[in-house]
């Protein structure tokens, strides 16, 4: 249970003053429906307001506060500004200017012969001064004290900077103060204030490094307390031995040699199923590694011991993919494997779960749907978890518990993690890593192109479809909404029909399934030449005669993604291609990450470039997964406090006492405020 003395701080934000509907409805788009979450919503930067009593042009450029009197009205003709012609005590004029809106507004801000206190960048236009739209204009007794810094937020519309402020100032006056968890040595040694402290200054200046240090400190040690527990406890467990006698990876044909990075996986991982202990392991590997393969290996050990294995994938596209990849693979051997996904129905359903229970199904496959409490297994003994970033860890969980004793689990991931993360959100498991490429996989070229040469693009593409190859058109992120999504995959679907007719499909997530797998099955046996999607063929796709990939408004997708999506092609022994359409207004962000995408294949070196680029939320889908990302340290604060922390964690652990001693139960109150209660209990399924 959560600890009493957090208790008004996980109080709705609605208890706080001034809140009522219009100011909740902004707060929520911000994620702020808890006061916990207003008093961690920081600052992003401040102003330093200048106080003046007298206007001078040397102030040109600086955001000045000053008293004024409105003396007379200027409103422009039709859209033209209204300008509030103004003077300071020594009777100095300057306009304040506003655009838009009625200026009726103007007015009745700086109604005439009223002193105000104004505040705002002062600028000189030609030989006048002026503030245009001033950051408030006050009664004396309204305005804020001058002189001191102000902090500004990330906001949405319908809610200040300043108001965020005052919400701020309520929230930290609801903080108590919290016990310390900090090992004092490592406190004295970085000069961190006290928790409170720290949240008071860093909203009173947001420069204040120290104060933010300690904050992020505390949410990483929070975070590696939490995932030491879980690695503490998952030694503790006892499950079962899965000892594999070799016979069915034995009769296995394969058309080629594993890698010698597949080869050192599979031993990792067949020596941590022949222990009690369960497995909890990671596998990452690039796009193409053969990671596949490798949880194949691990499901026939499964299997060889008398177990069943159970194969978990995020979308119905990729768990097709592995079924009748595993099928063929697997053909002959005398392993019933069957795939059961949401819309699985009636008889089919039914015989599947039955096999389950009975134990006749020695591999399932599938989405979600194979947790659903009516699924269950006669013998569960390994889970695989396929780009598990996309799942939360209660999902992951609710697999794990469909077994008598704790089932091995092996999570694998197609998206490259730098280390830092790794250690971040994997940290109570082991890591295998795939860094070597199977032969005959070739390299991909990629080039950036301008919208402005679509023409030259459709060209590009008729001549390969003559040539008899096929391609991927993969349409933008417009925004959050699919259906923006969908809009524009169907009109570039549209406009390629009308050069290419029947040769184009279209597949997009909102599909049904049958529908969806009808254009998939098209595409692969090449009855259709070009596949325009949205970003559902982001993983699982497996067509080795599509060699042509073109991504459109590519400076809108993240590095990690572009990846993937790339990785769609460079299946097959010919010569591969990229194009990376981009917009003509580029930032510099954009410029660089196309630029990287242009100049290497490494999706490792891409990571950790997607990582400074973009921020760790991003990077691994949790946005997707509805796992909590680090809301206050930044990808460089991780890298710098992590090591720290993680020593720190441990040392808890092993030298305090754990949560029992008296640095522990403040420790364990660290763990409520920062949300990794939970993963004490759900963690364990990695």
């Amino acid at each position: 249970m959560r600890p009493d003395i957090l208790n008004p701080l996980f109080a709705e934000v609605t208890a706080l003053k001034g809140i009522g509907p219009g100011l909740a409805k902004p707060l929520e788009r911000l994620g702020l429906g808890r006061i916990v979450d207003v008093a961690f919503h920081l600052p992003t930067g401040w102003i330093d307001r200048v106080p003046r009593t007298e206007l001078d042009m040397a102030d040109a450029g600086r955001t000045i506060a000053i008293t004024l009197t409105a003396q007379s009205y200027r409103s422009g003709n039709g859209r033209g500004p209204t300008r509030v012609q103004a003077t300071d005590a020594a009777g100095n004029y300057v306009s304040l200017v506003y655009f838009g809106g009625h200026p009726g507004w103007a007015k009745k801000l700086a109604p005439l012969g009223e002193e105000r206190r104004v505040s705002g960048r002062l600028e000189l236009y030609g030989q006048e001064l002026q503030i245009v739209h001033p950051d408030y204009c006050l009664p004396l007794d309204e305005a804020p004290d001058a002189g001191e810094r102000e902090a500004i937020y990330p906001l949405s519309e319908g809610i200040t900077s300043r108001r965020m402020g005052q919400l701020t100032a309520q929230a930290i006056e609801r903080s108590p103060d919290l016990p310390e968890w900090i090992e004092p040595g490592l406190l004295a040694k970085r000069e961190w204030p006290a928790w409170r402290e720290a949240l008071t200054r860093v909203h009173a200046d947001p420069s204040d490094a120290k104060a933010k240090e300690r904050l992020a400190y505390d949410e990483i040690f929070a975070n590696q307390l939490a995932l030491s527990l879980v690695r503490q406890s998952s030694r503790a467990r006892r499950g079962r031995a899965l000892q594999g006698d070799g016979r069915l990876r034995d009769a296995l044909k394969l058309p080629y040699q594993l890698t010698g990075a597949q080869a050192r996986t599979v031993r990792e991982i067949e020596g941590d199923l022949a222990q009690q202990q369960p497995m909890l392991r990671l596998l990452q590997g690039d796009v193409g590694s053969g990671k596949t393969l490798v949880a194949a290996m691990a499901l026939l050990i499964a299997v060889e011991a008398g177990a069943q294995g159970a194969l978990l994938a995020p979308t119905e596209i990729l768990a097709r993919q592995h079924y009748e990849t595993l099928r063929r693979q697997l053909a002959g051997l005398g392993v019933e494997v069957a795939i059961l996904t949401g819309r699985d129905k009636g008889k089919v359903r039914e015989a599947t779960l039955m096999g389950l229970a009975a134990g006749t199904i020695d591999i399932l496959i599938g989405t979600h749907a194979i947790f659903q409490e009516a699924v269950t297994y006669k013998d569960l003994g390994l889970v695989v978890v396929d780009e598990q970033h996309r799942f939360g860890v209660a999902q992951r969980m609710l697999l794990q518990a469909k077994a008598k004793t704790a089932p091995h689990l092996l999570a694998m991931t197609a998206t490259p993690i730098p280390r830092t993360l790794t250690l971040a959100h994997y940290g109570e498991m082991d890591v295998s890593q795939l860094d070597e490429m199977p032969p005959g996989r070739q390299p991909i070229e990629t080039r950036v192109i301008s919208e402005d040469r679509l023409a030259d693009v459709v060209d590009a593409l008729a001549r390969h479809l003559s040539d008899g190859g096929q391609a991927y058109w993969v349409c933008p992120l417009v925004e959050e909404s699919a259906k923006s999504d969908l809009a524009a995959a169907e009109a570039r679907a549209e406009t390629l029909r009308a050069r290419f007719g029947d040769r184009v499909g279209l597949v997009h997530g909102r599909m049904k399934g049958p529908e969806k797998d009808a254009v998939m099955s098209d595409f692969s046996a090449a009855k259709t030449g070009v596949l325009v999607a949205t970003t559902v063929i982001e993983v699982g796709v497996d067509v080795p005669n599509a060699t042509l990939i073109v991504i459109e408004a590519a400076d809108r997708f993240g590095l990690a993604q572009l990846h993937q999506l790339r990785g769609r092609v460079g299946r097959g022994s010919g010569k591969s291609n990229c194009l990376l359409v981009r917009g003509n207004a580029l930032g510099e962000t954009s410029r660089a990450r196309l630029a990287l995408m242009r100049e290497t294949n490494d999706g490792f070196r891409i990571a950790e470039e997607d990582l400074r680029l973009r921020g760790s939320g991003e990077l691994l889908g949790t946005k997707q997964s509805g796992e909590a990302a680090f809301r206050i340290a930044t990808p460089e604060m991780l890298s710098d406090l992590l090591p720290v922390a993680t020593d720190d964690a441990r040392l808890l652990i092993d030298r305090d006492g754990g949560l029992d001693g008296e640095r522990g139960k403040a420790a364990r109150t660290a763990l409520y405020l920062f949300e990794r209660d939970a993963g004490v209990a759900l963690l364990r399924s990695g």
